[in-house]
């Protein structure tokens, strides 16, 4: 798709997400609003049109991120522990200050997100086996004995309700007042796009990226900080949306090849239309209630994710 008719799409999927709600508005009363209209608005549409867009673009970049520095296509924050982690450091932070502000949140699940990344990456390094299936099978594994721990103290605690907030993504809840720790992830995507060509020198391998006078581990740990402070910055907000980043990934290299800098705003784009659309079909399915969209990317997302493997194991035979 040439990202001109990206754009276009993604301004007509928008303006069906800004208009559909329990809340009948449409586009001729934007001439005519009422204060209590102008207030849904304000308040609930456009915070949750630009949370849609921040969420699916930098979750997207994420994932091609992590897919070059790991030399393997199915790898993740869902399919790397990054997601469980961030999840854990939530309870931590609950566990810890009681009460605990958003930047606390924030601070030790990004701590939690970036050692269980760090963790995957390790055991990478150690596995013989790098059959491409297998290497985000363990990173599920580290992800369950992570989930396991974290459902652990929540139960002991009492506190399953609350940490089940980040268990399924919720747009519903990124209103005005609330989805504004998500712009953290431009200057984020920006810096994934200022060090892209190194990311791919890096994703080539540590002897190879040594050669061209690359600082191989200094690379790769920056990729991983920005993909662990996204993750969790999406996280706190709306929730764990699984597969994002494992998918739109996948679906652009599928017809642009393997080049990280030019593929980064194919892949930003994707990722906005692929959680627009699935936001959309979750607020329409079963009108007026909602589907979150956890569920409906995870739904859609699985689906592509076996097709995606059955796909591999049919093209090495």
């Amino acid at each position: 798709m040439k990202l001109r008719y990206g754009f276009v799409l993604l301004l007509a999927l928008s303006a069906v997400s800004f208009f559909v709600g329990v809340k009948n508005i449409s586009p001729l009363d934007l001439f005519r609003l009422t204060e209590e209209q102008a207030r849904i608005l304000v308040v609930s549409r456009l915070p949750r049109l630009v949370s849609l867009i921040l969420a699916g673009a930098s979750m997207g970049i994420v994932g091609l991120m992590m897919q070059q520095l790991s030399r393997n296509r199915f790898v993740s924050p869902t399919t790397a522990g990054t997601e469980d982690s961030a999840r854990l450091g939530i309870l931590t932070a609950m566990l810890v200050f009681g009460s605990a502000t958003i930047m606390q949140k924030m601070l030790i699940a990004f701590a939690f997100a970036l050692a269980g990344t760090l963790l995957f990456m390790r055991l990478l390094d150690r596995i013989k086996y790098r059959n491409a299936a297998f290497i985000p099978l363990v990173g599920m594994m580290l992800g369950g004995v992570i989930n396991s721990v974290t459902t652990f103290f929540a139960y002991k605690h009492n506190l399953v309700q609350s940490i089940g907030a980040w268990l399924y993504g919720d747009f519903s809840m990124a209103v005005q007042g609330r989805y504004e720790l998500l712009y953290i992830s431009v200057p984020l995507v920006a810096l994934t796009y200022w060090f892209a060509d190194r990311f791919t020198i890096a994703g080539m391998g540590e002897d190879f990226a040594a050669n061209l006078g690359l600082n191989y581990r200094q690379t790769v740990n920056i990729g991983l900080v920005i993909a662990a402070l996204n993750t969790t910055v999406i996280l706190l907000t709306v929730g764990v949306i699984p597969f994002l980043g494992l998918i739109v990934p996948n679906l652009v290299t599928l017809y642009r090849g393997d080049r990280l800098r030019s593929n980064l705003p194919h892949t930003a784009l994707t990722g906005a239309l692929f959680v627009m659309a699935c936001d959309i079909l979750g607020r329409v399915i079963l009108y007026p209630y909602e589907i979150p969209i956890g569920l409906t990317v995870g739904v859609i997302g699985s689906g592509l994710f076996l097709y995606l493997l059955a796909r591999r194991n049919a093209y090495e035979r």
